[in-house]
């Protein structure tokens, strides 16, 4: 039932010329070089240290590795994150 619901919502997104990651309640990831990334439509912080960080978004989980990462900035519905940013891995496995 879900899946359809998702469907459903990803087939108005198209005609309608809308944002999927508005509709869809995706999370968008904007990296900058190697030194800022952004998460919009995050779920919390599940991780934090200055070479990991884990941030909970709906069906998965971003992972950000690196040295001397900082929470810049954590508002409702977005993240900044910044440092020497190594990698960047999206796994929604088990979720």
């Amino acid at each position: 039932m879900e899946e359809k619901k998702e469907r459903i919502r990803e087939s108005i997104s198209e005609i309608l010329e809308l944002p999927k990651d508005i509709v869809l309640d995706l999370p968008r990831v904007i990296l900058v070089g190697n030194i800022e990334l952004k998460i919009e439509n995050h779920k919390g912080i599940i991780e934090y240290s200055k070479e990991v960080v884990r941030v909970k978004v709906k069906n998965g989980i971003i992972k950000i590795i690196g040295s001397n990462l900082l929470l810049k900035s954590i508002i409702l519905e977005e993240i900044t994150i910044t440092g020497n940013i190594f990698s960047v891995n999206y796994d929604n496995r088990g979720v």
